[in-house]
């Protein structure tokens, strides 16, 4: 149910702000007054398309926001959507800017439009004209009548609709598997020549940067191993073809060997002779020291050959699909998944027959009882609604739902044409043909009704729903909308004071002018002030006394209209 509904900068309206209560209410007002922007809000928070040319002039957005009252199923998906109840209400906003652009909310929580429509689509429904036009449509009749058929129907309908989407997901996939043969040969000798190509090298993840490493430390290696081989060369020196070439060991002796000699003639001499065997010594160990470093250097050629090929090979392999390593790895395990599912194609292609011919009886079962359901609930339907059109000036009035068969769909096999025969011994005729703009209001009116006696509470919005008629007929109308105002919030906008005589509250949308800008409001009016409208919407003169009588009297009339109602 609607309570605080708030209006700001929509068409005409500069701000109004209206409570909403149970039963039934009337929104009344002279022609261009604003009342259809009442329903333009409410529309708005069911998610219609955001018209910035309904944003006022001058003003940079409009707003609408209501507070709707919310059962625990509601109040999960608000929490859902981020947003917040508080005593069983949630309040909901709509903003259309003038930049072609719209926002919304639910509890606080920013929503797309869609999900706000959602929302608020499980506990308010608008009748307008242009539904009434929907209803000449054979998607919307299928709608009513499922609507009719209640909970039931609704759980066999959620059921076929996942049958249907089995059963094309299956037949999808048959198709291509068995059109498609050709292709998948291709296909397959595709993938298993790229999976070949990367299976001859067989890569390991990471090991390009691996072998990149080591390829260095064997290199760096390598390089120690000669440097210090040319080392031990110029300490120990090296035997060469013809013969040995001293090292510096070597060539220090031959220099002590020489000083030696001179040591009995030459004390200095023997100084240094004694030096040069100290340096001797040292030398000689630095040279072993060298030798045994380089015999231990390691430098393997051959790992280092092996290390390069392997390297090379994974390289050219990488460059040929212009990819890396890893995006190369990845792309080979999809390719071997896409294989497994290609060369199963074959035997998959009884399974899924197999399959499709189950889903298929299934599916024809559940289209079958959908249909009997349908039709049960046809001629109990159209036997409930003959009540209301005797109620509604239509006494001779009779409606049929006629079933067609249809393609099997995700609503089963059914095409539904509302019949109506408006006089006695007139042929029944579909919607659309055989009934007038009245007629056709009174229709969508009944069917409200009936369908709505079993339907659990919600807010029902009326527009101009009393279109095309008038006198007893619009009598009728009010008290019809009041008896649906016994289980429902109903809203309704009306320019029928015998209407707007049945409301439980009556509202009316006011406009004035300072020559440059229209501006609108919305207020309550009672007593005096509500006799005055009704007076207006009579005969145009809110202050003649003849018409406030008329209109007491017609309230005094929808009272006791109302009374025998509840009797």
């Amino acid at each position: 149910m609607i309570g605080h509904f708030l209006i700001r900068d929509l068409g005409v309206i500069d701000e109004a702000e209206v409570e909403f209560s149970p039963g039934l209410t009337a929104v009344t007002g002279e022609t261009g007054a604003g009342k259809t922007m009442v329903v333009s809000g409410l529309g708005l928070l069911l998610g219609q398309r955001a018209d910035p040319g309904l944003v006022r002039r001058g003003a940079r957005r409009a707003v609408v926001e209501a507070t709707l009252g919310v059962d625990p199923p509601i109040a999960r998906t608000v929490a859902e959507l981020g947003g917040e109840t508080e005593d069983g209400e949630v309040i909901c906003s709509r903003q259309v800017l003038a930049s072609h652009r719209s926002r919304s909310s639910v509890g606080g929580a920013q929503v797309t439009a869609g999900q706000l429509g959602r929302l608020t689509a499980s506990t308010l429904t608008i009748h307008g004209q242009s539904d009434q036009i929907r209803l000449t449509s054979p998607d919307h009749q299928l709608d009513v009548l499922d609507r009719a058929a209640g909970s039931r129907m609704a759980d066999l309908l959620e059921a076929h609709r996942d049958l249907w989407r089995r059963h094309r997901e299956v037949a999808e996939h048959l198709t291509r598997l068995s059109t498609g043969e050709h292709d998948r040969s291709l296909q397959i000798e595709v993938l298993r020549r790229r999976i070949a190509e990367v299976d001859a090298v067989d890569p390991q993840p990471g090991e390009d940067r691996e072998l990149i490493e080591e390829m260095r430390r064997l290199q760096r290696g390598q390089d120690t191993r000669a440097a210090l081989a040319r080392a031990d060369r110029s300490l120990n020196g090296t035997e060469t073809e013809s013969g040995m070439d001293p090292g510096a060991v070597s060539l220090l002796d031959q220099a002590r060997r020489e000083l030696d000699s001179l040591a009995d003639l030459d004390e200095s001499c023997a100084t240094l002779a004694r030096t040069a065997r100290g340096l001797g010594y040292d030398l000689a160990e630095l040279a072993s020291e060298v030798a045994s470093q380089a015999d231990r250097a390691s430098a393997d050629p051959a790992r280092i050959e092996q290390v390069n090929g392997r390297l090379a090979a994974i390289q050219a392999l990488v460059r040929t699909r212009a990819t890396t390593l890893e995006r190369l790895l990845s792309e080979t395990t999809a390719d071997r998944r896409e294989l497994a599912q290609l060369d199963g194609g074959g035997a998959d292609l009884s399974a899924l027959e197999e399959q499709l011919a189950q889903l298929t009886g299934r599916l024809e079962t559940s289209a079958a009882t959908i249909s009997a359901l349908r039709s049960t609930t046809a001629a109990r339907l159209a036997h409930d609604v003959a009540p209301e059109f005797a109620a509604l000036a239509m006494p001779r009035a009779s409606l049929e739902f006629r079933l067609s068969d249809a393609p099997m769909g995700p609503r089963g096999i059914d095409q539904v044409t509302i019949m109506l025969a408006a006089n006695p011994g007139a042929a029944p005729a579909p919607l659309a043909r055989a009934a007038s703009g009245g007629e056709l209001s009174r229709v969508r009116l009944a069917l409200e009704v009936v369908l709505a006696a079993t339907e659990t509470a919600q807010t029902f919005v009326f527009d101009e729903v009393d279109a095309g008629v008038g006198g007893a007929v619009g009598i009728e109308i009010g008290r019809r909308l009041a008896q649906l105002a016994d289980r429902h919030q109903v809203i309704v906008v009306t320019h029928l004071p015998q209407v707007a005589a049945f409301a439980d509250r009556q509202l009316v949308v006011t406009k004035a002018s300072d020559g440059r800008i229209t501006r609108s409001g919305v207020h309550q009016v009672s007593g005096p002030d509500r006799l005055s409208e009704l007076a207006r919407m009579m005969t145009g003169m809110a202050d003649s006394e003849l018409a406030v009588e008329h209109a007491r009297e017609l309230i005094g009339l929808a009272a006791q209209h109302r009374g025998d109602d509840s009797d």
